[in-house]
């Protein structure tokens, strides 16, 4: 075990293994492109669903359902069905991610505009605010905090599972994973998982120092 750490460390610290085209920093930057256009498509996708439905209070039972349904997708069986059906392109890739990252945001949306107090919607209402200003000035703020962790749990989520594009043939840091199970090669597999793992930690700690922030300058 010790050896193994020792090789593990060696390896991570290799100067030479962080440069050129299958090195570390450019695996790295492969991984972050996908994971962060992933849930940035989610986000833009997912955000106004979850407002919405929380807002007028229609198609929760829909759109719930489908976010449900999206978490019991097999992410490398919708890879590998998308693959079939489009051929060797990352479009297979960013639809499976997507797909795993729209739930959660969903979820927390809704559960974030549904947890806002109807007194203060009330209230809002009755100083004269229109749908959109109860929506955007009083149930947005509000919601705020449940939101940003549902895009916390869906960028960890997406990190986490982004080594899939290593599986239909493409970069990020699943190719350590793969080509080290390929090449029988334990190292090069906990290389991947470490960096892989350290990736998603920095991420969630970065976006919480954010939401802090943004809570932080709120409108009270």
């Amino acid at each position: 075990m010790f050896e193994l750490l020792r090789n593990l460390g060696a390896w991570l610290v290799d100067g030479d293994r962080w440069t050129g085209s299958d090195g570390i920093a450019h695996r790295l930057a492969e991984h972050l492109q996908y994971s962060l256009l992933a849930t940035l498509v989610a986000a833009a996708i997912a955000l106004p669903v979850g407002l919405l439905i929380g807002h007028t209070g229609k198609g929760a039972f829909v759109a719930i359902n489908l976010s449900s349904f999206g978490r019991a997708l097999p992410t490398v069986g919708l890879v590998v069905l998308v693959f079939l059906a489009s051929g060797l392109s990352m479009w297979p890739v960013y639809i499976a991610l997507v797909a795993l990252a729209a739930p959660s945001i969903v979820t927390n949306t809704y559960a974030g505009m549904t947890a806002v107090d109807p007194d203060v919607k009330d209230a809002a209402r009755g100083q004269g605010m229109r749908g959109h200003q109860v929506l955007f000035q009083v149930e947005l703020p509000l919601a705020l905090p449940l939101i940003m962790t549902g895009l916390r749990l869906a960028l960890i989520q997406v990190v986490a599972t982004a080594t899939i594009a290593a599986y239909v043939s493409f970069g990020g840091l699943g190719r350590y994973v793969f080509d080290g199970l390929a090449q029988r090669d334990l190292v090069q597999v906990l290389g991947g998982a470490v960096l892989v793992a350290a990736v998603a930690v920095v991420l969630d700690l970065a976006l919480s120092a954010l939401q802090r922030v943004i809570l932080r300058h709120r409108p009270a």
